[in-house]
């Protein structure tokens, strides 16, 4: 038998063009997301089986308009398709076009066919363009190009099997078939950079000359410089110049594959729907619409799942706990191990539901109609248009967030966003959210139709973001900058959501929220059980001679130990400071351990009050709803208490990969400090405001 060959296939194209949905289409659940080498700029590949002779890694690029890179994002396309990143050189590339606007899409492909790369075409959401009236020539396309072109429905997986049917015909010939001879265009300076670069590709001289050629040394760019004075050559202007001249030859070909008949009613439809989703007044009350009654779904059908999770981990702690001998190892792994792991996951059905809904809105295309309405206002305030997009991704995570400003050209807009960003309320807040919230208000209160946990959670995301406008606006007047940025924005067709796919991106969200911060909250968790469970040998001992002969004294001593333990001591340190915000010292020792992930929390109080009560196994909720005041008596998570801790973890930055990432993405400490003690003193201030009025 022969052995299969493996290649390499990078997947390029236009943002929305449907990329994320072929690779999804081609390589299923056999993929894995990575970095691309020394970038922090999130990198797919996939495997796929092409055919009996054939096995392919896809790599799934950032979306690009052209070979020119106009931010971080689409420079990693440039390296891998101009194979400047030698460990991910493609074989071939497949360009994904929307058939709806094959003017734009074809750019890239036409310089992808002058740099001589092996390239097929593949012509997506076709039936999207017929309903408007576009009719494409599919075969004339590639006979115009040179090129193989395949018809596709990524979405429905239609022509997947012609597509890859098409790759290895493509990898075994060569075509040597120019787009634009761009010697026509500088007749002079390409024979002399040929001769100079030792090289034989008309276009990739080209780019050299545009300093595109990222593996041109110092001495070259110095003898670039001889060519530009001799032949009088501007980088610049001759990209424009070359663009235009590529444009003219595209809507040459466009003119004559395609032809438009009468657009079908769904298309009439869609402006209409766009007329009002759009509109300047209506389209804000649609939008915070449909956020109330995302919330209102993310808690009201979660609760049969996450009574499920609760009752599992409620019975194996049982049976844990009965099984094992007590002792050491029994208090580790149900008050340490056991205990952490069911204050997070109890919370994924909710984080799940968040997630799909936000690639809904995504993928149907209302996420960019969101964007839209919103740039003129986020003007005002210091952001540009591209900024909508961060903030809005921010609701699910700020580290990806922060990562997606670099499609941000202006250096201060771009800042501003960066900074503002975690303010947003993102899923890892969400486990706090919903677990003060369901020890405050219960789960029958509501008002009128609308259940109150809901409104309360929809209002806190409202803070977040009434903080994140306020913050941007006052970074406005603190950076200075004279340059001006322009957002310039396609909006994609609606479409219906393709269900693989949003599977497929729930599947990953949740699987790094499992493992990546699952890992961390039970490492956490063992260390403060240890800490919790230990402390001096002498007090340890002055509290079971106290409680001897008590009769509750499992209870009492294991109150008094923990207070006494090496954590309670901790907590105890940072009393002072908190206790005007109406936080005890067991609370102060969440604070201190959820600043590796605020979503540390949960699992904190749940390994704290697992300990405190003697070995008794109840929820986190039903803990914390025992809770008394030292003081008082009375019940200690009362309104102002909860409402305290919630703006506290709205508004501090108690995330260390976000820190991290602010650092990595500014390239100064001076950012990520500044933000760490501008929300640490909005947290605060906020939060000791709250709990005074209320209290």
């Amino acid at each position: 038998m022969n052995k299969k060959r493996n290649i390499r296939i990078a997947l390029a194209g236009n943002p929305n063009s449907g990329k994320s949905t072929l690779f999804n289409a081609l390589t299923g659940l056999n993929q894995k997301v990575g970095n691309y080498p020394g970038i922090t700029v999130e990198k797919r590949v996939g495997r796929c089986n092409i055919n009996e002779d054939y096995d392919a890694d896809i790599i799934d690029l950032p979306g690009t308009y052209s070979i020119f890179p106009k931010s971080i994002d689409e420079r990693i396309t440039q390296q891998v398709l101009c194979d400047q990143l030698n460990d991910l050189q493609p074989d071939i590339a497949i360009v994904i076009a929307d058939a709806t606007n094959l003017r734009r899409s074809l750019l890239l492909l036409s310089q992808l066919i002058d740099m001589k790369k092996k390239t097929i075409l593949a012509l997506n959401m076709v039936d999207l363009a017929l309903r408007r009236g576009i009719i494409v020539d599919v075969g004339l396309l590639s006979s115009k190009l040179g090129i193989e072109v395949v018809a596709i429905n990524a979405r429905n997986r239609e022509g997947i099997d012609n597509l890859k049917s098409k790759i290895p015909y493509v990898i075994q010939n060569n075509s040597d078939q120019d787009f634009l001879d761009i010697k026509t265009v500088f007749p002079n300076i390409i024979d002399a950079a040929n001769e100079w670069n030792n090289n034989s590709n008309d276009y990739t001289s080209f780019l050299l000359l545009c300093r595109q050629d990222l593996n041109c040394e110092t001495k070259n760019r110095i003898g670039l410089d001889g060519l530009y004075n001799k032949f009088n050559f501007v980088p610049e202007r001759a990209q424009a110049k070359e663009i235009v001249r590529r444009y003219k030859k595209i809507d040459e070909i466009v003119h004559q594959c395609t032809r438009e008949g009468n657009p079908k009613g769904k298309h009439l439809l869609t402006k209409k729907i766009d007329n009002i989703l759009m509109h300047p007044v209506l389209g804000y009350f649609i939008f915070l619409s449909i956020l109330f009654l995302i919330f209102q779904a993310v808690f009201s059908w979660s609760e049969y799942p996450m009574e499920i999770i609760d009752s599992l981990f409620t019975t194996i702690s049982d049976w844990v706990s009965s099984v094992l001998p007590s002792g050491m190892l029994n208090d580790l792994i149900v008050k340490g191990v056991l205990a952490g792991l069911a204050g997070i996951m109890i919370f994924i059905p909710q984080i799940a539901f968040l997630f799909a809904f936000i690639v809904l809105l995504e993928d149907t295309g209302y996420m960019a109609r969101v964007s839209f309405i919103t740039d003129k206002f986020l003007k005002k305030v210091g952001l540009n248009g591209r900024s909508v997009i961060p903030l809005l991704s921010g609701i699910a995570c700020a580290v990806p967030a922060i990562m997606s400003a670099r499609t941000i050209p202006g250096w201060k807009e771009r800042l501003i966003t960066i900074m503002v960003t975690p303010l947003m309320s993102c899923a890892a807040r969400l486990p706090v959210y919903i677990l003060i919230i369901s020890v405050m208000i219960s789960e029958e209160a509501a008002i009128g139709p609308f259940n109150l946990q809901g409104l309360i959670m929809m209002s806190f995301y409202l803070i977040g973001f009434l903080a994140t406008i306020l913050s941007a606006f006052v970074f406005k007047h603190i950076l200075k900058s004279k340059k001006r940025s322009y957002y310039i924005m396609e909006l994609p067709s609606y479409k219906i959501p393709d269900w693989k796919t949003v599977l497929y991106t729930i599947f990953e969200k949740l699987k790094v929220f499992i493992f990546d911060a699952g890992k961390v909250i039970v490492m956490i968790s063992i260390i403060l059980w240890a800490l919790s469970s230990y402390g001096p040998k002498k007090e340890f001992q002055k509290i079971e001679a106290k409680w001897e002969h008590h009769q509750d004294a499992n209870l009492h001593i294991a109150s008094e130990k923990l207070e006494a333990s090496y954590a309670g001591i901790l907590g105890k340190s940072i009393e002072p400071i908190i206790k005007p915000l109406g936080f005890d010292w067991k609370i102060g020792i969440a604070l201190i351990t959820s600043f590796a992930a605020r979503e540390v929390f949960v699992g904190t109080m749940s390994t704290i009050y697992s300990v405190q009560d003697g070995g008794s196994i109840y929820s986190v909720r039903e803990r914390l709803l025992n809770v008394r005041n030292s003081e008082t008596g009375q019940m200690f998570f009362t309104p102002a208490v909860s409402i305290s801790l919630m703006l506290f973890y709205a508004f501090a930055m108690q995330c260390m990969s976000t820190l991290a990432i602010v650092y990595r993405e500014t390239n100064r400490w001076k950012w990520p400090i500044i933000q760490f003690v501008y929300m640490g003193c909005l947290a605060y201030i906020s939060s000791f405001i709250a709990f005074q009025l209320l209290s």
